[in-house]
């Protein structure tokens, strides 16, 4: 997208304030408090939109001198919750999570060490590819192909199974043409995934940066860190060939260990394709770990285009033809051949790739202490090793939950490894993966069960700050109000369980590894489902072992119901989309850098688009002045969007923050990008800002630079008086913009963006300084 034609001078100058909202969606009529609202810019899925009033101010200059900015609303909410494909993206949490962690390295200024993490968690995103594809695999290939449609007692009722019965010894029946055919589910999910990535990726990866960057935003600053089009199509092969290759290798595994104990044409058919597999697992291992981001432009050199396209081309024809051979080395006739046993794969295939995320995790967290700066961000810089091992126990979960799904369904409820079963059941590691749940759960239960003791502690601790922060003129008559002092502070209490996230995920990432690894050494050792394993222990062990099975389908079985149920309800509602679209607007901020099946970054187009209009408004007048308004989220993008800025420009604009999780959330999550020393270089570079933050408020915080950060009291009173006749509500994150200094603050910012004072390259940060009214405490 080429930088935007300067417009010719108006007669006047102009002073505009541009908002942008955060998570949860909103409206354009909203944003602007008018029904009636005009597009200025833009399309249905992200647009600037005016007042209708204000729709040709630039003619009227003169009219709104002396009054408040011209207001215009960037709405992007249909960037993350627009039509109804956005309810397929629950499926992709596990994906969107392990690109969190991408993002959550600790500052390092070595290229080697960033290029090494970065190399690692892109190992394990392709793990977590290859676990949904084998779960895909086991649920249509193993339980219905190999298993249920060799039993006549679980086939029998099952007409859509009737095609492959074994029973009706037609062509279909053997068992390496049924495999063919159950290969096709997860060869639709590959392609249905290939689909979607490839879909997003010309909506917002190919849209180029408009901005030219500079200053001290480090990363964020760079052309082209908003353009992942490169990365995001070479990675979508590499996990593209990838699922291939697993279906490839699920066809490939049962026939060629039919056929070791013979010799001929098949046995050497098997070891030839035996041999292209690992080739191409290899290539495809190279290809993840070379796929390194480049930030520096903003566009793809053709020559660079045409080397990845033939690269990809032949990786899928290579992929395709792999896959094809296996098929038809599959369905080849071996006389007396009956499938039998439990799983496709060997028993212990799932347990070797649950160790592979494992090792991968733990030599993170290696890479991890060899940075001095780390106890700075959370979890004292652990924070990315610990959400890609929570992204491992997701994939784990969701692979387990549904391939125990399945296999109740077919067994009519039995348990797995019990005498009469319909089938033999899942892998026992699956079965013992669902059987810890119940210890999640607990977990979960006790981290609940302390957030809310902190509460009731912090609802009488805090009252002494509430009554400091409301005093009471002398003499007056009444006593504070026990009810309202504590309501008020358990209202804080609340906002302050966010700094508590990092031990709370902490927890969570502890129990999840000590209970995923008891499973793989369960399962490791015993080869057998825990109820069938503890059969012959203690009653207590076989109790436990009976109820923990038992419970994690029962538990897994409710989740899935109600994952489907939410899906089924975010497909239909738009207000229910809207609802999920809150785990997007967090979640997706960050470039597709780890996996390319995540969902997609709307930054990469709210970025762009932001920057576009600040450049456009600054080029059309040498006087123009813009305040960038962003509450929440929105002030991450404002914030990404004026690092994208010309110097010269963004002298220009002035920066108001409110709710702002900047340095709250980011800055500790996010410290390579968002920690202090980032946004102190931010704040020399921007010609004013001003943040705003309550106590009440559970996302947003102070940025601790000196002169940015005021705080409004929330509630506005504590009591009755004769400017609030009624009592004040707590607000917390919402309506910042009610405040009465809201609009002294937005006034103060436009002054200091004077004509006089928009020196290019010399601006003057901003200083407000505390006052002495109600709501700066």
């Amino acid at each position: 997208m080429a930088r935007l034609q300067a417009q010719p001078p108006e007669r006047q100058p102009l002073a505009l304030e541009l908002l942008v909202h955060g998570v949860g969606g909103a409206t354009p009529e909203g944003m602007l408090n008018d029904p009636r609202v005009k597009r200025m810019y833009g399309d249905d899925t992200a647009a600037v939109y005016r007042r209708d009033d204000d729709a040709d101010a630039e003619d009227r200059a003169a009219e709104y001198a002396g009054r408040a900015p011209v207001r215009e609303a960037y709405c992007w909410s249909n960037l993350t919750s627009g039509d109804g494909r956005r309810a397929l993206w629950l499926l992709l949490v596990p994906f969107m999570i392990v690109n969190l962690a991408h993002w959550m390295r600790p500052r390092h200024d070595g290229a080697r060490w960033n290029w090494l993490y970065d190399a690692v968690l892109r190992l394990i995103a392709l793990t977590l590819t290859v676990l949904l594809v084998v779960g895909a695999c086991e649920v249509a290939m193993d339980l219905l192909a190999w298993q249920c449609a060799d039993k006549p007692h679980c086939a029998s009722g099952k007409h859509w199974l009737v095609v492959v019965n074994s029973a009706q010894h037609g062509w279909w029946s053997e068992p390496g043409r049924r495999l063919v055919l159950g290969a096709l589910a997860p060869l639709l999910l590959v392609g249905g995934l290939w689909w979607l990535s490839r879909h997003t990726w010309w909506a917002y990866e190919t849209v180029e940066p408009t901005g030219e960057g500079g200053g001290s935003g480090g990363p964020l600053a760079r052309e082209g860190f908003w353009f992942g089009c490169r990365e995001v199509a070479r990675l979508r092969a590499a996990h593209t060939a990838s699922g291939l290759l697993v279906v490839a290798a699920v066809l490939w595994t049962p026939a060629f260990r039919e056929d070791l104990g013979g010799s001929g044409v098949p046995r050497g058919v098997g070891w030839a394709l035996a041999g292209a597999l690992v080739m191409l697992a290899v290539a495809v291992a190279v290809l993840v770990v070379a796929a390194r981001r480049d930030e520096d432009q903003g566009t793809v050199e053709p020559a660079k285009a045409r080397r990845d396209r033939r690269l990809m081309i032949a990786l899928y024809a290579a992929a395709l033809t792999v896959l094809a051979g296996s098929a038809v080395y599959a369905a080849w006739h071996r006389p007396g051949w009956h499938s039998a046993g439990q799983g496709l794969l060997p028993v212990r295939t799932l347990c070797f790739l649950t160790l592979a995320q494992g090792g991968l995790v733990l030599f993170l967290g290696a890479l991890t202490t060899r940075v001095p700066g780390r106890r700075a961000g959370a979890m004292r810089g652990f924070g990315g090793p610990a959400v890609a091992l929570l992204a491992c126990a997701l994939g784990a979960l969701f692979t387990s939950g549904a391939v125990q799904r399945m296999a109740d369904w077919l067994d009519k409820g039995g348990a797995p490894g019990a005498e009469g079963d319909l089938i033999d059941g899942p892998p026992v590691l699956l079965t013992w993966q669902a059987s810890v749940l119940p210890g999640v759960v607990v977990v979960l239960a006790a981290m609940a069960a302390s957030g809310v003791w902190l509460v009731w502690r912090g609802g009488h601790r805090l009252g002494h700050q509430v009554e400091e922060e409301y005093p009471q003129p002398p003499g007056h008559p009444k006593p504070y109000d026990e009810g309202r002092t504590r309501h008020i502070a358990r209202a804080q209490a609340v906002a302050g369980l966010t700094d508590k996230s990092p031990l709370l995920l902490t927890a969570i990432v502890i129990a999840a590894f000590v209970l995923g690894a008891g499973a793989l050494l369960g399962a490791w050792i015993t080869g057998q489902a825990p109820g069938a394993a503890a059969a012959n222990a203690s009653p207590w062990i076989r109790t436990v072992a009976r109820g923990a099975q038992a419970g994690g389908s029962w538990l897994l079985g409710a989740a899935t119901i109600a994952l489907i149920a939410l899906g089924r309800r975010a497909y239909r509602s738009a207000a229910a989309r809207r609802t999920v679209g809150i785990l997007w607007d967090i979640g997706t901020f960050w470039p597709r850098a780890a996996h390319p099946f995540a969902p997609p970054c709307y930054a990469e187009r709210a970025v762009p688009d932001i920057s576009a209009r600040l450049t456009q408004w600054t080029d059309r007048h040498p006087d123009n002045r813009i305040v960038l308004s962003g509450h929440s989220q929105g002030s991450v993008l404002a914030a990404a969007a004026a690092w994208q800025l010309s110097p010269a420009t963004r002298d220009r604009v002035a920066l108001l923050t409110y709710g702002s999780p900047l340095a709250r959330l980011y800055g500790r999550w996010f410290p390579a990008f968002f920690g202090p020393d980032r946004l102190s270089g931010f704040h020399d570079d921007v010609h004013a800002w001003c943040n705003l933050w309550r106590r009440t408020d559970p996302i947003g915080g102070e940025t601790g630079i000196a002169g940015v950060d005021r705080r409004l009291a929330d509630p506005l009173a504590y009591r009755r008086d004769s400017e609030n006749p009624l009592i004040a509500p707590v607000l917390g994150h919402s309506h910042y913009p009610d405040d009465p200094e809201f609009a002294e603050i937005r006034t103060e910012l436009v002054e200091r963006l004077t004509p006089a004072a928009c020196t290019p390259l010399e601006g003057v940060p901003v200083q407000v300084q505390g006052s002495a009214g109600r709501s700066s405490g």
